[in-house]
């Protein structure tokens, strides 16, 4: 692995943990009324795009940071459709 690589990895794992404590939140909270899911789903979009960016490109910590923040979107799009007070 080049330095490169370790680069994007540090960086990964920071934006994508950096991430986590709102899905944890909103799991718990059930409080979805701050998230807007056209944001959440153009979120969603772009970071599916950068996997498949990554992929193409064979980067490693670009394919794996993706891979959990596009679940990690999904989950806060589904909660948002669940809870949402209609």
């Amino acid at each position: 692995m080049n330095y490169i690589e370790i680069i994007g990895f540090s960086a990964a794992t920071l934006t994508t943990a950096a991430f986590l404590p709102q899905v944890y939140k909103t799991w718990k909270t059930k409080d979805v009324s701050g998230l807007s899911l056209p944001m959440l789903v153009m979120f969603f979009v772009g970071i599916f795009l950068w996997l498949v960016y990554g992929i193409y490109i064979k980067s490693p910590s670009m394919i794996s940071a993706n891979t959990i923040t596009i679940v990690s979107a999904f989950l806060l799009m589904y909660f948002k459709m669940k809870y949402e007070k209609r």
